[in-house]
């Protein structure tokens, strides 16, 4: 990155070579080394200590290693094979220690004899070969071992070469061991001192940090730890500080080039979408959309990467109940076009009906006594007791922030509650007896002896009809408070007392049951309108209310309850608020498709890119649902608030396709959702201002880039993911974004439990993993099976392939297919259940047909590749059994977990591989089962499979630009480069007082990156 003419030397040409040209042309074609510079930054991997022994128990499977170790013991056996018929073949197997583990190594053949001679036990070497496994133990074939012998020794050009006491080990190939890359190192590292320092004078000096040639010397060749300390703490910063200055400078350039700014119309579409939602927006939700609606008015491109899942909670059980103007129902019972009574004492329909299956539910305690229940994410209109009074907006929070900050710093409540509108209920005919006597005689005990409740008759009535019956309850049980400040009723009848609770609640007031010694005792306190008492001896005593009284109640508590059936309803009314038990004040939205809603409210169009058919036909089902009449529009910009949603993939119909295109180009279409068909050429847009590009990672820049093209001006970009990003990942990976997190989890998704299941090991775990997906389909639910490929002849790695001596080579199975596992199960363990495929290369009706069938609960098990993997929705859906588990990434085994538990019951997700237990795909696995927190998981992989090119295309470590930078660990380095690479590109855009940042910037962003970056 810091390349000079020297350093810009290549290792191999024509007429001069640096290495030798088949050293070189293997460096080229392998490791991807092609001047002296390249080699210079090729680092080591890690050091090792002569007197000390590596590892072992910690290699990787896979992947080209290289150890240190000991030979403990070498034998050497006789075997017969197709190559040596008659016994005559050769193997010879060393076992190696480090002093706490072995590994196996074995040669075949000709190629016993070199190391029968030289690894005899005790002697220490450095090994390198690839990680496999035999007999389900770790082994290196046929490894290259270089012998390590004291300064004393013949070979004293070993000595040389691995001159001090610290042994740097490099990455490398089959084709070129470590060694062999420090002898060559040896040669080029006189040309370090011609490197030029990328970093202002200013910047180093501040930090404490060596010049880049001396940070170079002691990263190859220390003397001490401290050495290697000294050099990586200034080789993270070049390469933290140049990356962070060429994001800079393309949010520099993004900032400089025109956009539409797209602001929604007071009462257009968006206005029209969220007065018929059945969710209110969150805390969090709010927050982002504002960030997103900001992004969405400037007169540049918005550049945003939005993160997490946008929960759809907001429920209560089934039997909460809902005020209705004929009295309570429950929730359970209430439909489409019924009517409820909001908080102001208006009557509104009920627009939506959502059923969300089984959640964790919970209880809020209020001061009164009262409770009402709900899930984790159901809103609730709350403020402090001073913002009341001060009558400051109320805020709408979550249940579970609600219970992470309950109370004040003395004890006391901190979130009140309003009170609804006393409302009349049911109709004119009224109770069938005068209330006024009916609550004197139940209250003096005068009626028959069962009857020690009020009916529903004299609940469900007027206002008037209800203070009644509560007056001559309380003028025969009621009793006023000594200063008059208050009145009670006493009754030795719990169901008595909570009726009078009731009645007092449904007027408004505030009621709190007391347990005394051989009864109950109900405070009662009234609004001003609603007198206690008709007998004057009673009333008159009774004192004004204080000035500060309130009927709001505050919650005192929040507490589990358990798992219940739950649903909430969509309520068409700007405040998008009912009342609920007790005469509770509860809200309820959600948010959803709003950024496209606004821009083509503000005239223009959205396109959103999902990565599959599956998800694509999903979104335009559920946006199109969610929508209602809104989809079902007018022509863009015209005097109707309707737009058109139309889908476009690439095996769809050619009518359909051509309709299509034609409402894109004309405009009629204000929303489209597609798969990469949206980037043929003969897509075109009327008027393209936001693409929304779901799922990013499994997309490439070109693709999105081709979407953003086709934009008259630059249009604003939305990147959604729901796979948690560590925020030093958002800041090095998508640093030329502005980043928006909602952080809360998905509501109302049930537990998901995860285990291993080491086919290999335990056979029988297996069988008992199809005996679980029997039993849950037998419980009415469904599974996924879920496997690495399909298993045709177009992608079987097996075709034409010759079979292979175990003894020649130890065998790799190819991964598990879906076409093969479907068989196999529909034959074997799973008989008798309906089993269905699922895979990419189906056709689109086709898929389509599956999902639906699976969807309608018509399908037991569904074996499916990855397609599956973001954007199915099936509730009902509780088990997932992953088939060579160890051939994904963790990642994709969160996002795969994710298609189960969300519905109705507890998800189980079992992870089967043959990996051996000591291998780095089983810690992998056992990692992704032991936790659901996506972020962990995130951070996992991550140092897992290293970042990856940053800048580049590549998704694993092999082609990294980051060398000794690590996004995880070095979290605080990143974030103070980005400042200083914001304050550096600020002053100088150009860099031109920062030559040598220039040059590093140069040899950064070769031409690939280069038009990476500049696609953002």
């Amino acid at each position: 990155m810091d390349l000079v003419p020297a350093l810009e030397e290549p290792l191999n040409q024509p007429l001069k070579s640096v290495l030798g040209p088949a050293t070189a042309k293997v460096m080229a074609e392998h490791l991807g080394l092609h001047s002296v510079g390249d080699l210079l930054h090729h680092y080591p991997r890690r050091y090792e200590e002569r007197g000390q022994l590596t590892h072992l128990a910690d290699l990787p499977m896979d992947e080209h290693v290289t150890v240190v170790a000991q030979v403990a013991d070498a034998r050497l056996h006789s075997f017969a094979s197709a190559k040596a018929p008659r016994g005559k073949g050769q193997r010879l197997e060393v076992t190696i220690t480090d002093g706490s583990g072995r590994l196996q190594l074995v040669f075949f053949g000709n190629g016993v004899h070199k190391p029968h001679k030289e690894l005899l036990p005790g002697t220490r070497a450095m090994f390198a070969g690839k990680v496999s496994v035999f007999n389900r133990r770790l082994q290196l074939a046929h490894p290259a071992y270089e012998l390590l012998r004291g300064a004393d020794d013949e070979a004293a050009e070993t000595a040389e070469s691995w001159a001090g006491a610290l042994i740097p080990i490099y990455p490398a190939t089959a084709k070129l061991e470590s060694w062999k890359i420090g002898k060559a190192m040896q040669t080029v590292l006189p040309g370090a001192r011609d490197a030029v320092d990328p970093l202002p004078e200013s910047l180093r000096a501040g930090r404490g940090l060596v010049s880049l040639p001396e940070a170079l010397h002691k990263i190859h060749r220390p003397h001490t730890k401290a050495d290697i300390d000294d050099a990586r703490a200034r080789l993270k910063w070049d390469e933290a500080f140049v990356l962070q200055v060429a994001l800079a400078r393309r949010r520099h350039a993004d900032a400089q080039l025109p956009a539409v700014p797209r602001r929604p119309a007071p009462d257009g579409l968006l206005a029209a979408f969220d007065d018929r939602l059945p969710f209110t927006l969150t805390e969090g939700q709010r927050k982002v959309s504002k960030e997103i609606f900001d992004g969405l008015a400037t007169e540049h491109p918005m550049h945003r990467l939005l993160q997490g899942e946008v929960g759809s909670g907001k429920a209560q059980p089934l039997d909460a109940l809902v005020l209705t103007p004929a009295g309570f129902r429950r929730m359970g019972d209430v439909r489409t076009g019924d009517e409820v009574v909001v908080p102001d004492g208006e009557i509104a329909l009920i627009d939506g009906v959502f059923p969300q299956g089984e959640r964790d539910v919970w209880r809020l305690l209020l001061t009164d006594g009262s409770s009402v229940e709900c899930d984790d994410e159901h809103l609730w209109i709350v403020a402090t007791s001073c913002a009341w009074q001060r009558g400051q907006a109320p805020e709408v929070m979550t249940t579970r922030e609600i219970r992470q900050d309950i109370f004040e710093a003395d004890g006391s409540p901190k979130w009140y509650l309003p009170a609804a509108t006393p409302v009349d209920l049911a109709d004119d005919s009224g109770p069938p007896h005068d209330p006024y006597q009916f609550g004197l005689r139940l209250g003096d005990g005068s009626l028959r002896h069962d009857l020690e409740t009020v009916p529903d008759v004299f609940k469900n009535t007027s206002i008037k009809n209800r203070l009644a019956v509560l007056q001559g309850l309380m003028d025969t049980g009621g009793t006023v408070h000594t200063d008059g400040s208050g009145a009670s009723f006493r009754s030795a009848s719990p169901r008595l007392a909570e009726d009078v609770a009731w009645l007092v609640r449904s007027l408004g007031g505030r009621a709190r049951i007391l347990p005394e010694r051989a009864a109950l005792d109900v405070s009662v306190s009234l609004p001003d309108p609603y007198a206690p008492f008709r007998l004057t001896h009673k009333a008159a005593p009774v004192g004004p209310r204080p000035e500060d009284h309130t009927f709001r109640r505050g919650i005192r508590a929040v507490e589990y309850v358990g798992r219940k059936p739950v649903q909430c309803i969509s309520v068409a009314h700007p405040s998008r608020a009912y009342v609920t038990d007790n005469f509770t004040v509860t809200h309820n939205t959600m948010v959803a498709l709003r950024a496209m809603l606004a821009v083509v409210d503000a005239g223009g169009q959205a396109a959103m890119l999902a990565p599959t058919e599956v998800l694509a036909q999903q979104h335009h089902r559920s946006i199109v649902e969610m929508m209602g009449e809104l989809a079902e529009g007018g022509m863009l910009g015209g005097a109707e608030q309707a737009t058109k949603v139309v889908l476009l993939t690439g095996s769809m119909g050619a009518a359909a396709r051509r309709q299509a295109l034609l409402d894109l180009v004309t405009g009629e279409a204000g929303i489209v959702i597609g798969t990469h068909a949206l980037i043929e050429d003969k897509v075109q847009f009327h008027d393209l201002g936001l693409v929304v590009v779901d799922e990013q990672h499994r997309f490439g820049v070109e693709q999105r880039d081709a979407l953003r093209g086709k934009g008259k001006q630059p249009p604003h970009l939305l990147v959604m993911t729901a796979t948690p990003i560590p925020r030093t990942v958002a800041m090095t990976v998508f640093g030329d974004l502005e980043t928006s997190v909602l952080d809360q989890l998905p509501a109302g998704r049930s537990p998901i439990a995860s285990h291993v299941v080491p086919a290999a090991d335990k056979p029988h775990f297996l069988a008992r993993a199809w005996e679980r997906v029997r039993e849950e389909a037998a419980g009415g639910h469904q599974a996924y099976v879920v496997c690495p490929r399909i298993g045709d002849e177009e992608d079987d790695p097996k075709k034409g392939g010759a079979r292979k001596s175990p003894e020649d080579e130890a065998e790799k199975r190819p991964p598990l297919a879906v076409l093969d596992v479907a068989a196999q199960l529909s034959a074997g363990p799973l008989r008798g259940l309906k089993v269905e495929v699922l895979h990419g290369r189906m056709q689109p009706d086709d898929k389509d047909a599956v999902m639906r069938r699976f969807t309608a609960g018509e399908t037991d098990v569904l074996v499916a590749t990855t397609v599956i993997e973001v954007g199915v929705n099936v509730p009902n859906a509780t088990a997932m059994v992953i088939m060579d588990a160890d051939r994904f990434g963790v990642s994709q085994l969160h996002q795969l977990r994710g298609r189960v538990g969300r519905g109705s019951a507890p998800g189980l997700c079992l992870l089967v591989t043959e990996m051996p237990e000591a291998s780095a795909a089983r810690q992998r696995l056992n990692a992704v089962a032991a936790t659901l927190d996506g972020f962990e998981l995130s951070r996992i992989d991550l140092e897992q499979r290293r970042e990856g090119d940053v800048l580049g295309q590549a998704q694993s470590g092999a082609r990294s630009s980051l060398r000794v930078l690590a996004v995880i660990e070095d979290e605080e380095i990143i974030a103070e480069a980005r400042e200083e690479a914001a304050a550096v590109v600020a002053a100088d855009p150009e860099l031109e007082r920062l030559p040598g940042l220039r040059t590093a910037l140069d040899a950064l962003l070769d031409e690939e990156r280069e038009q990476y970056l500049e696609k953002g």
